[in-house]
């Protein structure tokens, strides 16, 4: 089939069956091969490679590695030495006739595209549109197309409208920074790019859309992670007249689907496992579980309620058992050690059940012979096992130091099963927490989720009990999406942000819009964003976010490529009302 006048084929589809073909081919000068006076080439475009083959040297004056041609030729069978079983088109190649330059001889490159995982990221990501010539970033940015493409359609299938909500909207108290957008028309005033389309899509619920989503992209002024950046895209969806499960189920079948049709992967069988989030806190120091990880956290404050050990006194005390490693050496557990240190941990301790069923560790000596025989018939202890031990004052700290000590032990046992993807539901979180910091209450999680029933009168619980009807997707370690049944409810809405220190004046003033449309009657509601760049993360065993987007910024913020951020001239400045003081 016909592409254009610059190509009959691309360069991934010709194969044996094509030979005595006349074709005309596209692409970048991927490499060029002098076989004395016969000059073979590798020509390179979005679809794959061909090998072309070139007689007349003249031809090749002003062409260089890079360069795009246009060739026409003939399909012809490569030696049986040559044959390149590893392509598509390994079989043949195209014995030139005509070969035309497209552009001006390529400059030399700032580092070679083939090896480009060798490259400092920060000059990758100046020179992303090269970097994207790699088969890795060609391949991600064709899988992350495909993707959206199936998912739209998905949507679509299941009923769903496609809405597109406003970029430049208000600043709103979600959790994180907003971008901000100076206004030139209203002088001291300012647009917010959106963290999420949060107020949009229940405004359309209000407006009857009774099932919307759409591929929003989010904007959060936050330090850069490896599963995080400024800008990131989510498959967000509300629908109306739903409770939990529907949402719930919906999400299953939008995972299931996804990481079946683009992953090799074995996925986790539907309904996925629900965990409560004291649950995976409890059992796995985190509310981002790792389910290929077997090992599991289990409590002993009671039974060392009376210890005598000084740092174990008056503290919460988490344990994991590892059965079978007794044996290691030393050196072993003191990387253990040293990586609890490294975390913030005090230290660790651990002891190893012997043959004849004594302890054995740095903490034995402070164990009384009852406490052994607890902590080895209360948590199974068997011969060889280990136990660890992880205690703070603080139950958070406990839970996170040993949700970290779980993930390294995991790693350091080579536990985890790198060819499934474990998916779980973590629900019941608590609409507040305390943070540690300021020594004040702050939402968990959402604040316009729906307290449940029971606890919607807040002011008569406390407030580490109260929970509410908010979920995350997790897999492998990673959330992967987020969502919530709204709390329509004006009063209990206020009551909640009252409860983290706002008033009802200034709560009705940053959702007015919210707030006005609601008491023109509101359906029940929810919904959740699956996160599409950590999906893609995982499909493609990409650690870093970066992989899977078109122009990302460098780890600092920065695009070295469009030279953003920028300053902007005295004339701007000026149309927009904003003058910077000189510091003293």
């Amino acid at each position: 089939m016909k592409v254009n006048s610059y190509r009959t084929n691309t360069c991934g589809e010709l194969t044996i069956e094509d030979l005595g073909k006349k074709v005309t081919l596209s692409g970048f000068v991927s490499t060029i091969r002098d076989h004395g006076g016969v000059m073979f080439l590798d020509l390179r475009d979005h679809a794959g490679v061909t090998q072309v083959v070139v007689h007349d040297e003249e031809m090749l004056k002003g062409v260089s590695k890079e360069t795009v041609i246009k060739v026409t030729g003939e399909v012809i069978k490569r030696d049986e030495e040559t044959i390149n079983t590893k392509l598509l088109t390994g079989e043949i190649e195209i014995k030139v006739d005509t070969l035309e330059i497209l552009s001006p001889k390529a400059k030399t490159l700032p580092f070679e595209i083939d090896g480009v995982n060798e490259v400092n990221e920060e000059v990758r990501l100046k020179y992303r549109y090269l970097d994207m010539r790699s088969k890795k970033i060609s391949r991600n940015m064709r899988l992350r197309s495909d993707v959206l493409h199936y998912l739209r359609n998905k949507m679509y299938d299941l009923g769903f409208m496609e809405v597109q909500t406003p970029i430049l909207t208000v600043s709103s108290p979600e959790g994180a920074r907003d971008f901000v957008v100076p206004s030139r028309k209203f002088k001291g005033k300012f647009y917010a790019l959106p963290q999420a389309p949060q107020i949009y899509k229940e405004l359309l619920m209000v407006g009857g859309v009774d099932k919307y989503f759409q591929i929003a992209p989010c904007f959060r002024d936050e330090d850069s992670r490896k599963d995080r950046t400024l800008e990131f895209y989510q498959l967000d969806f509300e629908m109306s007249y739903v409770n939990e499960d529907d949402v719930l189920e919906i999400g299953e079948e939008i995972f299931y689907d996804v990481f079946t049709n683009f992953s090799n992967k074995e996925v986790s069988p539907r309904p996925f496992r629900r965990i409560t989030y004291k649950e995976s806190m409890d059992t796995y120091g985190t509310d981002k579980p790792d389910l290929r990880n077997p090992l599991v956290i289990k409590d002993a404050t009671e039974v060392l309620k009376n210890t005598t050990f000084n740092p174990f006194k008056n503290s919460i005390i988490k344990v994991i058992v590892v059965d079978d490693i007794g044996s290691k050496p030393n050196s072993w557990f003191n990387e253990i050690v040293d990586f609890a240190s490294s975390i913030g941990m005090p230290g660790i301790g651990y002891i190893t059940l012997m043959e004849d069923g004594s302890l054995k560790g740095p903490i034995d000596k402070f164990l009384s012979d009852e406490e052994r025989k607890s902590l080895i018939e209360e948590f199974n202890m068997k011969t060889n096992s280990v136990m660890f031990f992880i205690a703070n004052k603080r139950l958070s700290h406990a839970r996170n130091f040993a949700g970290q000590i779980r993930d390294e032990l995991g790693r350091k046992l080579d536990l985890i099963d790198k060819n499934k993807l474990e998916l779980c539901i973590i629900k019941d979180f608590p609409m507040f927490e305390l943070d540690e910091k300021t020594n004040k209450y702050k939402f968990c999680h959402n604040p316009f989720s729906k307290p449940y029933e029971e606890h919607k009168d807040y002011e008569n619980h406390n407030m580490d009990d109260i929970l509410a009807y908010q979920y995350d997707f997790v897999c492998n370690g990673n959330e992967v999406a987020s969502g919530a049944i709204r709390n329509t409810d004006l009063d209990s809405l206020v009551k909640g942000f009252e409860m983290v220190g706002y008033t009802k004046e200034e709560v009705e003033k940053r959702f007015n819009s919210l707030f006005t449309a609601f008491k023109y009657g509101v359906p029940p509601h929810g919904g959740m964003a699956p996160g599409l760049d950590r999906i893609l993360m995982l499909i493609l065993d990409e650690a870093n976010l970066r992989e899977v987007q078109s122009f990302p910024a460098s780890a600092s913020g920065a695009d070295q490529m469009m030279g953003s951020p920028s300053t902007l001239t005295d004339e701007q400045l000026s149309e927009l009302g904003i003058k910077f003081e000189e510091e003293e």
